[in-house]
C-alpha cells in the first residue's frame, strides 16, 4: 500500500462535542489528582466537573436546535455514534442528573468535622484497611478522595456515547467506560466500609459476567452478519447485505447465531437497567454505595441502558420483532410484579427504592414493547421523569441521620414528618411520584408508556402493570404513614441541615417532579420530536 493511499478519518467534531467535552475534562481531572496541592483539589474538581457538564449540556441544547436531532440527524464518527433525537435527549437528561449529582457529591456538611476539618460522604483513604491505623491517619489530617469527580465524569462519558453508539464494538467499549468508574465509587462509603466494599465486588463480578455475555453476543452477530455496524447487521437481517465478507459467507445468514447473540447482547442491557431475572445485584448495590453514588447510579445508568436498549431493538433487530417482543413481555410482567411484591417486604429504605427501581425497569418495558413512536417518545419522557424522582429521593435519604451515619431503617423515620414537616413532605411527593398518582411526573410517565403498550395491542401488559402500581402503591403510602402518623421516638434520628448543594439538589428534583407532572405536553412533545432513530 502506497502512503498515498491512507486517508485520514472524517471525524465531526461539533457533532461529538458533548462526549469531548466531559472526556477533555476528566483527562484535565486526572491531572489536578496527580498535580495540584491536595488543599486546592476540591475546590478544582468541583468547578472543573460543573463547567464541564454544563458546557456539554449546552453542546446538546446546541445540536438540538440545529436540527440535528431531526432533519439533520447523522451517523458520525466514521459510522460509529449517532447523533438524533433520542441520543440527543437521553444524552441531555444524562448530563442534567450528572450536573446535579456533582452537589451531592460535593456536599460536606452531612457529617461532623473531624479534627476541625469537614467531610463528605466518601472514604478518607479508600486504598487503608477499614478501621486501620492508615485510615485513622488519614482522618485526622483531614483527606478527602476528590478521584470521585474525574470518575463521575468518565462514568457520564460512557453513557453519552451508550445511548448513541451504532456500532457493537463501540456499544462494548462504552459500556465498560461507564461501568469501571461505577465499581470503585460503590466501595468509597466513608461509614459502613465493609458493606460497601462487599456490595462493589458484587457489582463488579455480576457486572463482568453481564459484559461477557454481551462480548460474546457481539462475537455472534459479527459471525452472522460479517459486520458489528448497525446498518450492516440492519441489512443482512432484512435479506440484502450490502456487501458479503467472503471469510463469513458461509456463516452469514445463520439464524441461529442470529438469535443468540441477540438474545445474550439482550440480557448484558437486561442486566444494567435492573430488570428480572437479572436484577439480583440491585438490592445489595444500592444498599452498599455511598448514597450520591447510588442516586447518580440509579437515574443515570437506567437512562443510558433503556437508550442503547431501544436503538438495538428499534435500529438492529427490528426485523425481529415477534422473537424479541414475546421474551420483553415475559421480562416486563416479572419486574413489575417481583418488584413491587419484594418491596413490601423490605425494613430498609434504599433497598425498598431498589426494588421500586426494579418494578419501573418493568413500566419502561411496557413502552419498549410498544415498537411504535409513541412507545419510543413515552419511554423518553418516563426515563426523564424518572431519573429526578430518584435523585432527589436519595438526596433525602443523606440528610437523615443517627450516630451511625444515615438512618436508612425504615422503624427510624417513624414520626419524621413531626420532626422536619418540610423535609417529609418533599420525600412523600418523590413517593407519590413513584407510586403514579395524578399531578406528578410518575403519573404522566405511565400514563404515557401504558396508552402506548395499548395502542400497539398489549392490554395484558398495561392491565398487570396497574395492578403492580397498586401494589407498589402500598408500600409507598405506607412510608408515608410511618412519617406523619407515627409517634416519633426519642432516640430517633435528626435531619441535618446541608449546605446549598444538597437544598438545591432535592429542590430541582422537587420543582421537575411537579413541573412534569402538572403540566407534561410540552415535555411529551419535546420527546415526541426526538423520537426518530437514524438510520
Amino acid at each position: 500500500m502506497n502512503p498515498g493511499d491512507l486517508t485520514a478519518p472524517d471525524i465531526e467534531w461539533i457533532a461529538l462535542s458533548p462526549s469531548l467535552i466531559v472526556y477533555g475534562a476528566a483527562i484535565v481531572g486526572i491531572l489536578i489528582e496527580a498535580f495540584a496541592p491536595r488543599r486546592t483539589r476540591y475546590a478544582a474538581e468541583v468547578v472543573l466537573a460543573t463547567l464541564a457538564l454544563a458546557a456539554a449540556f449546552a453542546a446538546v441544547v446546541g445540536l438540538a436546535a440545529g436540527d440535528r436531532g431531526t432533519s439533520e440527524s447523522q451517523v458520525a464518527g466514521m459510522g460509529s455514534l449517532a447523533v438524533d433525537g433520542p441520543a440527543l435527549f437521553l444524552q441531555g437528561v444524562i448530563l442534567l442528573v450528572g450536573l446535579v449529582s456533582v452537589f451531592l457529591f460535593a456536599e460536606r456538611r452531612l457529617e461532623p468535622a473531624a479534627h476541625g476539618a469537614p467531610v463528605d460522604s466518601f472514604a478518607a483513604q479508600p486504598a487503608a484497611v477499614p478501621g486501620g491505623a492508615a485510615e485513622r491517619e488519614a482522618v485526622r489530617a483531614g483527606h478527602t478522595t476528590t478521584e470521585i469527580f474525574p470518575l463521575l465524569l468518565f462514568a457520564v462519558g460512557g453513557m453519552l456515547l451508550f445511548t448513541a453508539a451504532n456500532d457493537l464494538l463501540v456499544l462494548f467499549i462504552a459500556l465498560e467506560l461507564l461501568s469501571l468508574p461505577l465499581y470503585l465509587l460503590c466501595a468509597l462509603a466513608r461509614r459502613r466500609r465493609l458493606l460497601s466494599q462487599e456490595s462493589a465486588v458484587k457489582y463488579f463480578l455480576l457486572g463482568a459476567f453481564a459484559s461477557a455475555f454481551l462480548l460474546f453476543g457481539i462475537a455472534l452477530l459479527y459471525g452472522y452478519a460479517g459486520t458489528v455496524s448497525y446498518a450492516g447487521i440492519r441489512d443482512v437481517v432484512a435479506g440484502n447485505p450490502a456487501s458479503m465478507d467472503p471469510g463469513l459467507a458461509s456463516t452469514m445468514g445463520n439464524d441461529a447465531l442470529l438469535l443468540i447473540g441477540g438474545a445474550m447482547v439482550l440480557m448484558g442491557l437486561l442486566f444494567k437497567v435492573g430488570a428480572v431475572p437479572f436484577h439480583m445485584w440491585t438490592p445489595d448495590v444500592y444498599q452498599g454505595a455511598p448514597t450520591p453514588v447510588t442516586g447518580f447510579m440509579a437515574a443515570a445508568t437506567k437512562v443510558a441502558a433503556f437508550g442503547a436498549m431501544l436503538r438495538l431493538l428499534y435500529v438492529v433487530l427490528p426485523g425481529m420483532r415477534w422473537d424479541w417482543q414475546p421474551v420483553l413481555w415475559g421480562v416486563a410482567i416479572a419486574s413489575m410484579v417481583a418488584g413491587a411484591v419484594i418491596a413490601i417486604t423490605q425494613t430498609d429504605v434504599k433497598r425498598l427504592l431498589a426494588y421500586s427501581s426494579i418494578a419501573h425497569a418493568g413500566f419502561i418495558l411496557a413502552g419498549v414493547v410498544a415498537v411504535s413512536e409513541d412507545g419510543v417518545s413515552s419511554v423518553l419522557f418516563y426515563l426523564g421523569a424518572y431519573s429526578f424522582v430518584t435523585l432527589g429521593a436519595f438526596a433525602v435519604v443523606t440528610l437523615v441521620r443517627d450516630a451511625g451515619g444515615e438512618a436508612t431503617h425504615l422503624s427510624k423515620w417513624a414520626g419524621l414528618g413531626r420532626r422536619s414537616p418540610l423535609l417529609a413532605a418533599v420525600f412523600a411527593l418523590f413517593l407519590l411520584a413513584l407510586a403514579g398518582i395524578p399531578l406528578t411526573s410518575g403519573f404522566a410517565g405511565k400514563f404515557a408508556v401504558f396508552r402506548a403498550a395499548a395502542d400497539a395491542g398489549a392490554m395484558g401488559l398495561v392491565i398487570v402493570g396497574v395492578i403492580a402500581s397498586a401494589i407498589a402503591a402500598f408500600f409507598y403510602i405506607r412510608v408515608i404513614v410511618l412519617m406523619f402518623f407515627s409517634e416519633p421516638k426519642a432516640e430517633g434520628p435528626s435531619v441535618v441541615i446541608p449546605s446549598p448543594l444538597t437544598m438545591s439538589v432535592v429542590a430541582v428534583a422537587a420543582v421537575a417532579t411537579l413541573v412534569l407532572g402538572v403540566a407534561p405536553q410540552y415535555f411529551l412533545d419535546l420527546a415526541g420530536q426526538a423520537g426518530t432513530f437514524v438510520r
